[in-house]
Order: C-alpha cells, then sequence, then structure tokens
C-alpha cells in the first residue's frame, strides 16, 4: 500500500477558510481585487454555491457557505472582525481601488509602514478585513527597531496593519 503524504503537493498547509452568504460574490470580489483564480467550487442544495477554492498569488483560500450543522457563521459587514487576512499584492493602491469599486469600504487608507510595506485596510462586501500591502522598501531589523523605537516614544505612526 502507498504510503498517502499527510499534506498533498498541490495544498497549501494553512488556508484560511472565509465563510459568506454569498459564495458566489465573494469569488467574484477576490477575483477582481486580488486577481485571485478559482481552482474549484461545489454547488449547494439550492443551486448557489456552496464551496470555492481560490488560489490568491499561489495561496489557497476556502471560500464557504454558512451551514446550519456547523457554528461557522458569517461575519457582520460593519468590520468588527477578529480574523484579518494579510495580503501581499503588486500594487496596494489599484487594489483598494478595485476593492472600493466592488463594494469595500477602507478601514485605513494606504500609508507606508515603519517596516517597509504600504498596507491599507478594508472590509468586504461579505464582512472580511482584510489589510493589502506592497512591500516599497527593504529594511533591516536595526532599522525597523529604530522607527519602532521613535513610534513607541512619539505615538506618531500607525502600527495597526
Amino acid at each position: 500500500m502507498d504510503k498517502v503524504k499527510p499534506i498533498p503537493d498541490s495544498s497549501s498547509a494553512l488556508m484560511p477558510m472565509l465563510v459568506c452568504r454569498d459564495v458566489a460574490a465573494e469569488i467574484d470580489f477576490c477575483k477582481t481585487v486580488f486577481r485571485a483564480a478559482e481552482l474549484g467550487r461545489r454547488p449547494g442544495p439550492d443551486g448557489t454555491v456552496a464551496h470555492a477554492l481560490l488560489t490568491i498569488s499561489g495561496a489557497m483560500v476556502i471560500i464557504e457557505a454558512e451551514w446550519p450543522t456547523l457554528s461557522s457563521r458569517a461575519p457582520e459587514p460593519d468590520g468588527a472582525s477578529p480574523v484579518v487576512i494579510y495580503v501581499y499584492v503588486d500594487d496596494v493602491d489599484g487594489a483598494i481601488g478595485r476593492a472600493v469599486t466592488s463594494g469595500a469600504r477602507v478601514l485605513l487608507p494606504a500609508k507606508d509602514q515603519f517596516w517597509g510595506d504600504r498596507t491599507g485596510r478594508i472590509v468586504d462586501p461579505a464582512g472580511h478585513v482584510w489589510t493589502i500591502s506592497t512591500r516599497v522598501e527593504e529594511t533591516s531589523a536595526a532599522k525597523r527597531d529604530e522607527r519602532w523605537s521613535g513610534i513607541v516614544r512619539g505615538h506618531g505612526a500607525s502600527t495597526s496593519a
């Protein structure tokens, strides 16, 4: 009998599962904003989409409908989520623009951060919160520590991405 690999070669070891009320709409949002690729979807009993597997820059994301037999529920669209998905893109400002055009609300406008990323935070129409980021500067640990110390002393820059 062949040994089965515990983590398939074609799979991410860690995959966020986003529970949504409208899976098809979340798929479209991810395709538009993050240029996600759809690997597959499964229909639900009522003809809607029950489940989909996407990749965003090679990382797998599961989009799942609410199920009455599971305790997972879609978030409220107010941005009050205990989970924030951090995603790197080629152009943070362009991605946030596409997100807003697709119905997202900006929680934190894009801003250069002390560690070398330009980040912004949005809540998508399904209520999922995303920090969208582009690396704009390579920084050393010493430079990040120096900048962080200045932030802590002066409380003058964002630390909430």
